[in-house]
């Protein structure tokens, strides 16, 4: 019998937590937790892996502020730089896992976005270091960057433009064709647009792309049979941190689209599922990493279907 395909995006706090020092040990020691997790979920089904990358591009650019010999690479080379230091942890810890015959593959992935998407007018995603005011107006004034207020000090910010394309979604058909274990999509993919002359040629852009809305793009083109997206959370509550909080068990996209959720942490996961399962009809989840088993087979995390039957959990 032909293996279900499952994508799961892993959040990229699962890889290098907000607590743990920066450290490849520490992100090493995390990737090793993900990959228990996720091995059996390689052995049962066809996996491929996305994840998020923002401590880690965080990372790069603390370090590239450091050194100011040269300019800062950009967000898209600092996009393909994650992908590879993430994917080459993971499939190596996974490899080590499963039976040696197991093929695993990293493809470094590439994703349109518009360059006139609304997102590029009002740009929200935090990026890089923390300035004081003057810093941060020299650097706006000398780069161009846009500043808002974090707490108490200044971030650049960036446009988060909604995925269009993934241009390697060819290569990893055929891969899952072949039962290997994808990893890619890193950080949504890296961002990238064709220049407005007519001459298809292709650049990065100053852009970050949300994990959560990019590995739902994949998922629907691959024609996943199950989506998840791995959080530290158990799954979607209402009324979160309120005495009466509650977990949503199964639920389909219309009941969700009557609440709304935090734009910077569950709203993108709501959206994403939610696109997922009225483009497939098939199954999207939400809920803890180290409950990834469960949550595959239905029996943990919120699970988003087009319709709730009486013997699905509430």
């Amino acid at each position: 019998m032909t293996k279900q395909t499952i994508v799961v995006a892993l959040g990229g706090n699962a890889l290098l937590k907000r607590s743990d020092p920066m450290t490849a040990e520490a992100q090493r020691a995390n990737v090793r937790v993900a990959a228990k997790a996720l091995a059996p979920l390689a052995e049962e089904y066809n996996l491929v892996l996305a994840h998020g990358n923002g401590p880690q591009v965080g990372l790069l650019a603390l370090q590239a502020a450091a050194y100011t010999d040269v300019e800062p690479y950009p967000l898209d080379v600092l996009g393909a730089q994650t992908q590879g230091m993430i994917a080459y942890m993971v499939e190596q810890e996974l490899g080590n896992l499963l039976p040696f015959e197991k093929p695993l593959a990293t493809v470094l992935t590439m994703t349109e976005v518009d360059a006139a998407d609304p997102a590029f007018e009002n740009p929200t995603k935090f990026v890089g270091p923390q300035y004081d005011k003057e810093a941060a107006d020299l650097l706006a004034e000398k780069k161009g960057w846009i500043f808002k207020l974090d707490g108490e000090k200044w971030r650049r910010v960036v446009a988060s433009p909604e995925p269009k394309q993934i241009f390697e979604l060819d290569p990893i058909k055929w891969l899952v064709e072949k039962e290997t274990v994808v990893i890619c999509a890193g950080g949504g993919g890296i961002p990238t647009v064709y220049l407005p002359d007519g001459t298809r040629t292709l650049v990065g852009i100053e852009a970050v792309i949300d994990k959560d809305l990019a590995a739902e793009l994949l998922a629907r083109e691959l024609g996943a049979d199950i989506f998840i997206m791995a959080t530290d959370a158990e799954g979607v509550y209402l009324n979160w941190g309120a005495p009466e909080q509650k977990l949503l068990g199964y639920v389909t996209p219309d009941e969700l689209a009557a609440h709304e959720f935090a734009a910077g942490s569950m709203g993108p996961k709501v959206e994403a599922a939610t696109r997922f399962v009225r483009a497939t009809g098939n199954r999207a989840a939400i809920g803890r990493l180290e409950d990834i088993t469960e949550i595959a087979a239905g029996l943990a995390g919120t699970n988003v279907v087009r319709k709730v039957s009486g013997n699905d959990q509430s």
